[in-house]
């Protein structure tokens, strides 16, 4: 069976917006758009290059998709063969990596996860219009499903337990209004942490495998002063 794995840059406060570039997604009047680049080091590229060293396919949003397809077939100029020419030309290397995974992401199936019926023109593209298909799609034969981005989506794949790991790179920095991780939806699901590193330039990446259900206990003895009881009673009665 196959494996869904995803992978986020988030902030401090758990903002997931807009990490690439000032006109990535300005959605609700987003101002910070472009904050990973100053925290960008060889240790966030090489987890990169790991997340994306295998053959796989990609899991998207729609939103995410029309950013990919408006800009990973388009790196350096048009999208055929242009790996080759930055080659021969010498260009800058991160350019050229850029380029190199510009044409992977085109070669790679990809499963837009949405309601509506959006044009899907870049080159092996599949709506999916529910999590059964997606269910089906993941029982089925072929290379990992990776996501990049897409917050929209994890609270319908923890709800739907088809999330099978979950790589996080946290930056030093809090950012405030913006799109989040675990938006509205989110079901309580615990998590297990299975590697951790901490990066040159202060970024935490953590990954994490499905836990199992969220237990609930006391962290300490359970007071029964008059107070507590008092506070209790203020709970229930919506006054406190």
């Amino acid at each position: 069976m196959r494996k869904i794995r995803g992978s986020a840059f988030v902030s401090l406060d758990g903002v997931m917006q807009a990490p690439g570039g000032p006109t990535e997604d300005p959605t609700g009047g987003f101002a910070h758009g472009g904050w990973l680049p100053q925290f960008f080091d060889e240790d966030i590229g090489g987890a990169i290059d790991a997340f994306f060293g295998h053959d796989y396919d990609l899991l998207l949003g729609r939103r995410t998709y029309n950013i990919f397809a408006a800009y990973w077939p388009y790196v350096g100029g048009e999208a055929t063969g242009i790996g080759e020419v930055f080659d021969r030309i010498g260009k800058d290397e991160g350019e050229a990596a850029a380029i190199e995974m510009g044409e992977a992401f085109t070669r790679a199936n990809k499963y837009v996860l949405t309601r509506g019926t959006p044009e899907l023109g870049w080159s092996n593209s599949h709506r999916l219009g529910s999590m059964d298909e997606l269910r089906s799609i993941k029982e089925g034969e072929g290379p990992d499903l990776l996501i990049q981005g897409s917050s929209t989506i994890y609270p319908e794949l923890l709800a739907a337990g088809l999330l099978d790991r979950l790589t996080l790179m946290t930056f030093p920095v809090v950012l405030g209004p913006g799109k989040r991780l675990f938006g509205e939806g989110t079901p309580a699901k615990g998590l297990r942490l299975v590697d951790h590193q901490v990066t040159r330039s202060g970024a935490v990446i953590a990954t994490y495998e499905p836990g199992g259900k969220i237990a609930h206990g006391w962290a300490g003895p359970q007071s029964t002063s008059g107070r507590e009881q008092a506070r209790q009673h203020a709970i229930a009665d919506g006054s406190w």
